[in-house]
């Protein structure tokens, strides 16, 4: 079992930050976090993104700003991956690699802005999406570090312009604990990420987070908002979704790979979730991007 696990951070002797593209492996890192703030630029791959308390569908050209020690990993999907079919770039500093005091200036307001956002994780899409992965693209390519800090600059001076963003953990579940709470509690929801497709126990949730079953479930939806059955069938039907609309798959092996052991308990749950049974909204999903496909067309 994955626990979540800290990570330290050293760039080299010549950088103030880390600016690094990688291949397959990045996608295998486990539920991690550290104290630096990390910007991920998805080149290739798809799959499922986990921020915090957060899980969605990620794809190429997926730009994510996250927060000091908030937890995070990207999990690809789709069979054999060959190493050559997933890239990302991932830039990681912290808000004093230019100084204590240099992003208080008043012409990075808005950079300082951006960063109190990005405890709960923003992502960002449309134009700046684009954008900002073209920047990426030519920052990894830059041989001047000179430059390169630069780069960065811009970049975060674009992101802090945008309105085209979400945030993603919004409740700050996990970011915002004490270093106590979040020890914790990460382990926890490392132990949901890896496992929620399988047979997940509450038992063994209490016992990683040192607690009895009555304490750890109160303290859980304490913590989430959620009780820790409700964050498992949520887990389990934005899996499902997934498959649902990316995959030609019966709706029972879809069921039975999201993890809901039971095809009438799948259905009941995820008709609550989206007022529509798997199979309608599988045929309401290809009928919008069939019309979708027509109009672009005409």
């Amino acid at each position: 079992m994955i626990k979540a696990s800290y990570e330290v951070l050293q760039p080299a002797n010549t950088q103030s930050f880390l600016v690094r593209k990688f291949d397959k492996l990045a996608f295998d890192a486990p539920y991690h976090f550290h104290e630096e703030y990390e910007l991920t630029c998805i080149i290739k791959g798809a799959g499922k993104r986990y921020v915090g308390s957060h899980m969605e569908d990620f794809v190429s050209g997926d730009v994510v700003l996250l927060g000091p020690n908030l937890p995070h990993c990207w999990k690809l999907e789709g069979g054999d991956i060959l190493p050559s079919e997933a890239c990302a770039i991932v830039i990681q500093f912290n808000d004093a690699f230019l100084g204590d005091e240099f992003f208080n200036k008043f012409e990075l307001l808005h950079i300082k802005k951006l960063f109190q956002k990005s405890g709960c994780g923003i992502s960002f899409h449309s134009d700046t999406q684009a954008e900002v992965k073209q920047l990426l693209m030519n920052l990894v390519e830059e041989k001047s570090n000179f430059r390169i800090l630069i780069g960065l600059l811009e970049v975060l001076q674009c992101l802090a312009s945008s309105d085209e963003y979400i945030l993603l953990d919004q409740h700050r579940i996990v970011a915002e604990r004490t270093s106590a709470e979040r020890e914790r509690i990460n382990p926890v929801f490392a132990y949901l990420v890896e496992n929620f497709r399988k047979q997940v126990s509450l038992d063994k949730a209490a016992s990683i987070a040192n607690m009895t079953t009555n304490a750890f479930c109160k303290y859980f939806k304490k913590v989430t908002r959620k009780t820790f059955m409700e964050t498992i069938i949520e887990y389990r039907l934005n899996y499902a979704i997934q498959q649902l609309v990316q995959t030609d798959k019966p709706i029972s092996e879809i069921s039975f790979e999201s993890g809901f052991g039971d095809v009438s308990h799948f259905y009941k749950m995820f008709k609550a979730k989206m007022h529509l049974s798997p199979l309608n909204y599988r045929k309401r999903f290809m009928r919008n991007l069939a019309s979708s496909a027509k109009k672009l067309s005409a």
